[in-house]
């Protein structure tokens, strides 16, 4: 028998190594794993709250007849405003990449703005417009119908939503290679057939992916569809909850909606593993920009239209109720208090979110391994399950096993901490790529330690990224409603929810002054957010 060879339990032995990560540091190793079990806590939580029910409940909780209305409701939701979004980001895309109108970087930052006014803001504005009380009908004495229901929430959703779409297809069509187009010319093809054969296909991924962004917000979007008063599932949700009538049937909608969001996540992947990269010589050329001609009197109405609605009336409401109509001073005395107190629970969901991405980033980027990878994955759970489930996983995690936590600050900030993971993890790990592990390297062998090494090294790289995490997790938690009605302790309001409680109560002008200190604030993000992609 030969000597050196072995059977299969030397085979056997490199397995473990290949799964887990060799060599990684006790303090970076740790606290990944802790991020990972916390962002499986709101699944198996809500889980074990929706099988608490014996067989025979459990099968009428999930053929429940409503179910079914819920689901076609919240796929006619999700289907209206992609649809809509669509019409407003695709000409408006095509106009500032591909024709030679004037104004192109203006349009583009007008085309940015709506992110300012949150959906459950632009609710408030198309209630504020029409009714018998309505902006509309005071100004004027005309009476708009107030506008409710589907398409009250479809075009509020949609007038928010649509510069994700945007964003991808101007990018998608400022990057599109001349070459093709001209090509596909040259052998004939008419313009629509151009169109439709080579660069339709080009812009699929970048559809794909504005239209999910877009979709995960809208089946996770509570302000606009409960202001609206839709039957969808997040609507669905909080009244089974908050009325306690039923809260197993609550987890169960809650992972109805998370199987729901997971299905439009599998279905991008499937667009997006196409490779449409150029496998021929030669340099890519840039699209000559498309004279618009007559078409300029069909184009400027568009954006007249698009802007006025997205900016202008929003804009036209708060003013309104802010200077001709205004609410006691008291309500504006109240703004600043309000404001420091949404702020004094963001910076710390934020900077939380920011510790348990450092290591995170510091795992996937300097120890790949199967392991590594898991761990990155578990970090997105919390930004793809929608937000009210996941407000409400936590509601049972904290009765069930630290009642200590129940509706207390501590709660809401871990929450945000684990919806906002996903943002802070981006740009660390960006920053991290661009940091050579050769200057940790030479770090160690003049002696510095773990901690003088990320001190001295590491962190003077990683800077910028940590703090474009912070402001990207901060600016989202100043705007965040859902988790935030669910999670907040007892009379702690934030300016989010005062918007939502005083405009659900037909209080438009009492909630005028927090509505507005939002959009300026988005507005001063959203702007440091065009600064920064300037440079």
């Amino acid at each position: 028998m030969n000597p050196t060879r072995h059977s299969d339990p030397p085979r056997c032995a490199p397995a473990l190594p290949r799964l887990l990560p060799r060599g990684v540091p006790l303090h970076i190793l740790l606290p990944s794993l802790i991020a990972a079990g916390v962002m499986l806590v709101p699944l198996v939580y809500l889980g074990l709250r929706a099988f608490e029910a014996d067989s025979t409940t459990l099968v009428d909780l999930v053929f429940r007849p409503r179910n079914l209305q819920l689901l076609l409701n919240t796929l006619a939701l999700a289907a209206g405003v992609v649809a809509l979004t669509t019409l407003m980001a695709f000409p408006l895309a095509w106009l500032v990449t591909r024709t030679d109108i004037r104004f192109k970087k203006t349009l583009t930052i007008l085309g940015v703005i709506p992110l300012a006014v949150p959906g459950y803001v632009m609710a408030y504005a198309l209630i504020g417009l029409g009714g018998n009380y309505g902006v509309l009908a005071q100004l004027t004495g005309f009476q708009l119908p107030r506008l409710q229901g589907y398409w009250g929430a479809t075009l509020a959703l949609s007038l928010y939503t649509f510069p994700y779409l945007f964003l991808n297809l101007r990018a998608a069509l400022a990057g599109l290679d001349g070459n093709l187009e001209e090509s596909a010319r040259s052998l004939g093809y008419t313009q629509g057939e151009i169109f439709r054969r080579v660069t339709l296909p080009h812009l699929m991924p970048a559809l794909m992916a504005g239209w999910l962004v877009i979709t995960l917000y809208v089946l996770g979007d509570f302000g606009a569809v409960a202001l609206m008063r839709y039957e969808a599932f997040s609507y669905a949700i909080y009244t089974q909850y908050s009325g306690a009538f039923d809260r197993v049937y609550a987890a169960w909608l809650a992972l109805m909606l998370l199987a729901l969001a997971a299905c439009f996540v599998m279905l991008d992947s499937l667009v997006v593993k196409r490779k449409l990269a150029r496998i021929g010589t030669g340099v890519a050329r840039p699209m000559t920009p498309q004279p618009l001609g007559r078409a300029r009197f069909l184009a400027w109405p568009f954006l007249v239209a698009l802007f006025t609605a997205s900016i202008g009336l929003p804009v036209m409401i708060l003013a309104y109720w802010l200077l001709l109509a205004p609410p006691d001073l008291s309500f504006f005395a109240r703004v600043p208090g309000t404001l420091l107190r949404s702020a004094g629970a963001a910076l710390p969901a934020a900077l939380l979110a920011a510790a348990f991405a450092l290591p995170v980033a510091f795992l996937t980027v300097r120890y790949r391994s199967p392991f590594a990878t898991l761990v990155e994955r578990s970090a997105y759970i919390g930004y793809a399950i929608p937000p009210l489930a996941l407000a409400l996983a936590m509601v049972f995690f904290s009765l069930r096993t630290a009642p200590f936590l129940y509706q207390t600050l501590a709660m809401l900030i871990i929450t945000w901490a684990m919806a906002s993971l996903a943002l802070a993890l981006g740009p660390i790990r960006s920053a991290l790529l661009q940091t050579r592990p050769s200057m940790e390297e030479a770090a160690h062998s003049l002696g510095h330690g773990p901690v003088s090494t990320f001190v001295n090294v590491i962190f003077p790289r990683l800077r910028r990224g940590i703090l474009a995490g912070v402001v990207l997790v901060f600016v989202l938690c100043m705007k965040e409603l859902p988790i935030t009605f669910l999670l907040a302790p007892t009379g702690y309001t934030t300016l989010a929810v005062t918007v939502f409680t005083r405009t659900s109560e037909g209080m438009l002008a009492e909630a005028a002054p927090f509505a507005a200190a939002i959009v300026v604030f988005s507005s001063l993000s959203v702007g440091l957010l065009l600064t920064k992609e300037g440079k």
